[in-house]
């Protein structure tokens, strides 16, 4: 319990510290911003700091955090170092300089960002990078809770309509057409906050629930430093991509100029990027403990929260709130996991708009033109809804880890550009070069060629790319 404590302390701690740092690094000012200055009442509209922060929140965590969590205790308490030190080191970082660019260039989506910075090249494929993430993860939160939700009906003896998961399916994306067309502060301005709170008393209530029981004991990180999947999963680089909004993700920098394109001062970037992702690094952090000490361990191995998970990952969230919280825990598993995949879905298919319309230059302030992008954007959705399930994820994964290792490397030549310390954002950028390459040569989905290629494949990739980027640096220069 005691390591568990540490980790939490170094993460508040790494907020008003690093975070700070990365803050004084970047150099906010007073200059107006793209929600004054610009300010067309739909996509640029000013919204209080604690607004800001509690969107931001939902927006990049939903039921990320627990659902990576949960299955990264599999690995045992060895995740809550990559929790830690990955949301200090790396995914605060990431969301800062993904928020912070993007409110310095008039709120431009991500893609348009890395083209500013590192060429026309990257520009395009981030704009598809981005808008392939954004449709499957705004799909796979329309899919799942359909799904939940005829569960719930059919568990309490109900029949007919509520009961077609099609129904639900179609309901959902008809509120995601209406959430993606209207002016932000309408629905997510006003709601998103509440649920926010939500996610917020969910993990203190599990984190109260551990620490008041006796039979739960969270392990300690010096007693079990060993890889305690029952599958003998390996550590590097899985666990460092299943953990994604625990500790990085790429999915948060589509998600962050939502935000810039509303903020008030540049003051706020500290609170609502880097602070948002410490909280969503501490909610993360109490679930992985929770998987690790509410189930069974035999033989070093977590087998008891593998059975948990075999019956679907929102059903071993509504085990572990039932476990902490009693009958209050369960509401607020079904109201989490409904609800907040939803939110996440919605803002998903909003950046997705945003992403075509910073591409093709369309003016969203018209209805017109927003409905040009809404219909076609949902139509494609519709249909990837339709697919396997699990073939839609099984490649989001490994694709949200490369934005975020892009990302990285765009903030890294910014930072070279304004002679300020790039390697703030290169050491991670270079690590998350080497996990992102490693999963993609060990991962079944992907090359499946195993540890003995993947491992050096993986280091040697991320050294060339940190050579690359020194090489640009050196050739901008001489010129």
């Amino acid at each position: 319990m005691l390591s568990f404590f540490i980790c939490l302390a170094l993460l508040i701690g790494g907020y008003f510290v690093y975070g700070k740092m990365v803050d004084n690094t970047f150099g906010t000012d007073d200059r107006e911003t793209p929600a004054v200055r610009i300010n067309d009442g739909v996509d640029y509209v000013v919204m209080p700091q604690w607004k800001l922060f509690l969107v931001q929140l939902l927006n990049i965590a939903g039921l990320g955090p627990i659902f990576g969590a949960l299955q990264g205790a599999l690995w045992g308490p060895v995740v809550f170092l990559w929790i830690t030190f990955g949301t200090i080191f790396a995914g605060g970082v990431h969301d800062y300089f993904s928020g912070m660019l993007s409110e310095r260039n008039d709120g431009a989506s991500i893609s348009e960002v890395c083209g500013i910075y590192l060429g026309g090249l990257m520009k395009n494929v981030m704009r598809v990078f981005s808008i392939v993430l954004l449709v499957m993860v705004g799909t796979v939160f329309a899919v799942g809770p359909a799904g939940l939700i005829v569960t719930l009906f059919q568990n309490n003896g109900a029949a007919g309509l509520v009961t077609n998961k099609e129904f639900w399916l179609w309901v959902i994306l008809a509120y995601y057409f209406i959430a993606t067309f209207i002016s932000i502060d309408k629905i997510i301005g006003k709601i998103y906050p509440v649920f926010g709170i939500c996610l917020i008393i969910m993990a203190v209530g599990v984190a109260i629930g551990i620490f008041t029981k006796a039979e739960f004991v969270i392990p300690e990180i010096w007693s079990n430093f060993h890889n305690m999947h029952p599958k003998g999963t390996p550590i590097w680089s899985v666990m460092f991509i299943t953990v994604a909004c625990g500790a990085i993700s790429g999915f948060h920098a589509t998600q962050s100029p939502l935000m810039a394109r509303c903020m008030k001062s540049e003051k706020q970037g500290h609170f609502v990027f880097y602070g948002a992702m410490v909280c969503e690094g501490v909610i993360a952090l109490i679930w992985a403990a929770a998987g690790c000490s509410l189930y069974a361990v035999t033989g070093g191995l977590n087998t008891g929260l593998q059975e948990a998970l075999a019956n679907g990952q929102s059903a071993a969230i509504y085990d572990v709130c039932k476990k902490t919280m009693g009958g209050i825990g369960i509401a607020l598993a079904m109201l989490g996991v409904i609800a907040c995949p939803i939110t996440s879905g919605d803002t998903a298919f909003r950046s997705a708009r945003l992403v075509v319309a910073d591409w093709f230059k369309i003016d969203q302030k018209a209805y017109a033109s927003r409905l040009k992008l809404c219909i076609p954007l949902l139509a494609a959705g519709a249909i990837i809804g339709h697919l396997d399930y699990t073939i839609v994820w099984r490649y989001f994964s490994w694709t949200n880890q490369t934005l975020a290792m892009i990302v990285l490397w765009t903030a890294s030549m910014y930072l070279y550009k304004e002679k300020k310390n790039y390697w703030l954002t290169a050491v991670p950028a270079t690590f998350m070069s080497a996990v992102s390459m490693t999963y993609f040569f060990y991962a079944g989905e992907c090359l499946n060629l195993g540890t003995t290629v993947a491992y050096p494949a993986g280091i040697i990739l991320a050294v060339v790319f940190l050579g690359i980027f020194m090489r640009a640096t050196k050739k901008q220069q001489a010129a």
